[in-house]
Formats: structure tokens, C-alpha cells, sequence
């Protein structure tokens, strides 16, 4: 079968101070049609911005500096941004973090949602209205055709949510993006949104790229997980397998931190000493040996290789047993 998504050896620079930090470094990842992939990880360890990579949507002071990003047998990476902007939205749509920042505030749900499809598919208004209408009853707005004439700052934020789901679905793409999608809601809404992109996902056989912190998001609902850590690949294995045989010390870090009804009110959350490396400098050696408590000289010199089996991988000199 051939892969939806193909990220090879992916690496992303932004220029800051005179200086080049680099986000995401020799990065790989695969997507197959119909699968649900998470990718987690501490904020600040380069999730966001491969997103952003695979939608050609960096800032102007980012660029990709090596590896390519093949989408439908299409390197993405390499397109002009009039090529790009034909597969932005049709083939692949995201759904950022911030529905409100993400939204046009002068202009209506029903218009911002239809706009999609009138650029790609050349729909009249009253199609892309109509569509509009579809799309926020696929995503269980309340009172759909209501909010096709509001304003967003009208919404509440979970509606918003929906709104910015609605808009990634409006032209059917092959692979969704959701970005953090629950991070600004309460657990219940929280749950709620998780619930219908799950649904959406199995109905439109559509595939995914979650991306998230939070370990308890992507269980039970990613067919894998890949582990990202300082702009590298820490592991990656199936969902189930992971979480009863990680073996990178910092996937072990990060489910240890996950709240559980075992644990409530026993005793305190633990959490990873220190920070992540400042990827403005030249890191020697692992990247996570200043935070592991099973670093040695070795791990201290030599940045360790991704191993294990294709179906497992991990870059740890001591795994985890």
C-alpha cells in the first residue's frame, strides 16, 4: 500500500537573531489512507511546526532545509506557493490551535466555511452555502443554519472549534491536521470534539495527523504514535504497544506525568526536571541525556540511532525494559 503521507528526513530552520534554530531535524513519518496517526510530545519539540511544514504554511522567517514532503505522489516541499495553494485545503487541511485567532472576525461562518469550495471546487454562493450547511451538521452544531449568518465572536469556544472543523472538511480532503485541537476547552467539550473527528475519520475514511501533548488524547483513538522530542523522532510503535512497552526513557517520562483514577489525590503528578535544549546551539549527543536519570558518557557524546524493529523504533542507548 502506498503511503498517503511520506515526510523523509525532514529538517526546518527559522532564523532567529542572526542565528538558525532548528525546529525539526532529519524528521520522518508516514501516513496511510484511512489512518489515524498522534504525535506527541512537550510543547516547544517541533509538533506544531512539522504540521505547519506539511501545509507550507511556516512563517517567513522558517523555511524547510532538507528532506521533502510527499503527499498523493507529490513532493509539497518543492511546489511554488500558487502550486501549493491547489492541494492547501483540498488534499490537506488543518485545524489550528486557536479557533478565534484562526478566524476572519468581519466576516460570517457561512461565508468563511463555503469559501474553500468555491476557490477549488468553483462553486456558486448558494452551493458553497449549502455545503456550509452539510459540513456544520456533519460536525453537530446546534442550530446549524443559525450560525451560517453569525459572527465568531458570537460563538462560544467549542462552537468555534466545530466552526474550524468544518471549514478543514468542506472539500473532502484525504488527510486532516488537528493541531492542539482541544487544548483552549473544558474536558467535557474536550471529549465531545475528540468523539466527532473520530466519527468524521471512520465515515469520510479520512486520515489523520493528531497532534497533541496530552498521552490521554491519542489512546484509544491513533493507530500509531510517533514520540517527537528537540525536533527528532524519540520512538514510534502501534498505540497499544506503546503504552504497555515504550522504550524510550522520555515516552516513559510522559506517560508517568498522565493523570489516572488510581493516582487521584495519592500523590503529586510527576513531572520531567529540567527543559528542552535551545535548538539555536549545536547539541552533542542525545538530546534528552541532560533530563534522563539513565544518561552516561555515551549518551553525553553520540546522538543515539533510531533502532528496533520497523514496526517499533526508538534512538536510546539504555532502553527502557
Amino acid at each position: 500500500m502506498t503511503s498517503l503521507l511520506s515526510v523523509n528526513n525532514l529538517s526546518v530552520q527559522f532564523s532567529v537573531q542572526k542565528r538558525f534554530a532548528t525546529a525539526v531535524n532529519d524528521f520522518s513519518l508516514n501516513i496511510e489512507p484511512g489512518e489515524c496517526v498522534g504525535l506527541v510530545g512537550e510543547s516547544g519539540c517541533g509538533k506544531t511546526t512539522t504540521g505547519l511544514a506539511i501545509m507550507r504554511l511556516l512563517p517567513n522567517n522558517g523555511k524547510i532545509s532538507s528532506g521533502n514532503v510527499v503527499l498523493n505522489g507529490v513532493d509539497v516541499a518543492s511546489l511554488s506557493e500558487n502550486e501549493m495553494r491547489v492541494h492547501r485545503g483540498k488534499s490537506v487541511a488543518l485545524i489550528p490551535q486557536d479557533p478565534m485567532s484562526s478566524l476572519n472576525p468581519t466576516m460570517k461562518i457561512g461565508r468563511q466555511i463555503g469559501e474553500g469550495l468555491r476557490i477549488h471546487n468553483g462553486a456558486s454562493v448558494a452551493e458553497a452555502r449549502k455545503r456550509a450547511l452539510e459540513v456544520l451538521e456533519m460536525v453537530e452544531m446546534p442550530r446549524p443554519a443559525e450560525r451560517l449568518d453569525q459572527y465568531p465572536f458570537e460563538l462560544s469556544g467549542g462552537l468555534r472549534q466545530r466552526v474550524i472543523i468544518a471549514m478543514g472538511l468542506v472539500c473532502s480532503p484525504s488527510l486532516l491536521i488537528a493541531d492542539e485541537p482541544t487544548t483552549a476547552l473544558d474536558v467535557t467539550i474536550q471529549a465531545q470534539i475528540l468523539d466527532i473527528l473520530d466519527t468524521l475519520r471512520s465515515e469520510l475514511k479520512m486520515a489523520m495527523l493528531l497532534i497533541t501533548h496530552d498521552m490521554g488524547v491519542i489512546a484509544g483513538r491513533s493507530d500509531r504514535v510517533v514520540v517527537m522530542y528537540a525536533g527528532r523522532k524519540a520512538e514510534e510503535s502501534p498505540t497499544e504497544q506503546l503504552f504497555t512497552d515504550m522504550r524510550h526513557p522520555y515516552t516513559q517520562a510522559l506517560l508517568a506525568s498522565m493523570p489516572s483514577m488510581e493516582n487521584t489525590g495519592k500523590h503529586e503528578l510527576n513531572s520531567i526536571a529540567g527543559m528542552p535544549p535551545d535548538l539555536s546551539k549545536e547539541i552533542v549527543g542525545c538530546r534528552f541525556a541532560p533530563r534522563c536519570t539513565f544518561a552516561t558518557d555515551t549518551c553525553r557524546q553520540q546522538d543515539p540511532p533510531l533502532e528496533g524493529s520497523d514496526e517499533h523504533q526508538f534512538a536510546c542507548f539504555h532502553p527502557v525494559t
